[in-house]
């Protein structure tokens, strides 16, 4: 092969082009330009426009699971935090109940209270505040048990009522609590009259029903069921014209002398809890003039009543 033919270009690898530097200033140049001709003229606007366009749904097929673990992340949080309102919601809707329950009772209370305050003022007897403690262990009485005894001056006998009428009566008394039994306890009598018609009986307690009885009364007597039923005073215990209860059921029995009347206690004890313990009606009166006494004159009676003791300071054997 002749040596003319032989091929003297140097093999792609090792050619070489323009320098370095020569292509840095150039491509710097262009850039320069064609940032300049952007920033004028916005050449560059479309293409931008084209390849946001073309990369999108690329971009938001990437953000599909980036999105899904934030959509679960924030699906379980708020899971939880609605967890935590609604217990926080039931938690305060238990306690605004408790306040609404206790405001109830005490405007109820403070109601009943205020009525034994009024009653108190209208009684001529003195009175004792007391509050009841609970039911006696006897199940075959109705007794209750009231914290006021001895040491605050209750006495045996002494009348226990509410704001609604009579509730029962004291039968025993220990230093710091009494013992009351009810009016409808079997052993409970109470004299009573009638407010419309003024006729005079005894009312006597009923355990198995939960009410009162007015025993001995006339077949034909002039009674009338919702007649009114208040203490006579005759025992010298209960002050005259507390409620007792009321008729509630008349039956007139043909083969009998009697009526048969149940009546209906004013107060129920079973809600009751605060009470006042009068003194006995008895307690106030005056004693008995003494046997020897009786049939003096006034003036008699204190000259009496001055020689008994210097008639025992002189008396010599």
């Amino acid at each position: 092969m002749p040596l003319g033919t032989l091929d003297r270009s140097p093999p792609p690898f090792f050619r070489q082009g323009p320098s370095a530097l020569s292509r840095l200033l150039f491509f710097a140049s262009l850039s320069v330009l064609l940032m300049a001709a952007d920033n004028r003229v916005g050449l560059t606007t479309p293409l931008r426009t084209a390849a946001a366009v073309l990369l999108s749904p690329i971009e938001r097929g990437l953000l599909v699971p980036v999105r899904g673990v934030g959509s679960v992340n924030d699906y379980l949080s708020g899971i939880a935090q609605a967890q935590q309102t609604t217990e926080r919601a039931r938690a305060e809707l238990t306690r605004q109940a408790e306040r609404s329950l206790q405001a109830d009772q005490l405007l109820q209370e403070n109601a009943r209270l205020r009525a034994l305050l009024e009653l108190r003022t209208r009684l001529s007897v003195r009175t004792r505040a007391a509050e009841v403690l609970y039911d006696a262990p006897d199940p075959y009485t109705r007794k209750i048990i009231i914290d006021r005894g001895s040491s605050q001056g209750v006495q045996h006998g002494s009348p226990v009522i509410n704001e609604l009428g009579v509730l029962g009566q004291v039968t025993r008394v220990y230093p710091l609590t009494s013992e009351v039994t009810l009016v409808i306890d079997e052993n409970a009598a109470i004299p009573v009259h009638n407010v419309r018609t003024g006729l005079r009986g005894v009312a006597f307690g009923d355990p198995s029903a939960d009410s009162m009885e007015l025993r001995f009364v006339a077949a034909n007597a002039d009674v009338q069921v919702g007649d009114i039923l208040q203490t006579s005073g005759l025992d010298g215990v209960y002050p005259p014209g507390l409620p007792v209860a009321k008729v509630g059921r008349l039956d007139r029995r043909t083969q009998s002398d009697f009526a048969k009347i149940a009546l209906i206690p004013a107060t129920l004890p079973d809600s009751v809890r605060h009470v006042l313990v009068l003194e006995p009606v008895g307690a106030q009166q005056p004693p008995p003039p003494a046997a020897s006494d009786v049939g003096l004159p006034l003036h008699a009676k204190d000259v009496a009543a001055a020689a008994k003791p210097a008639a025992k300071g002189s008396s010599k054997p």
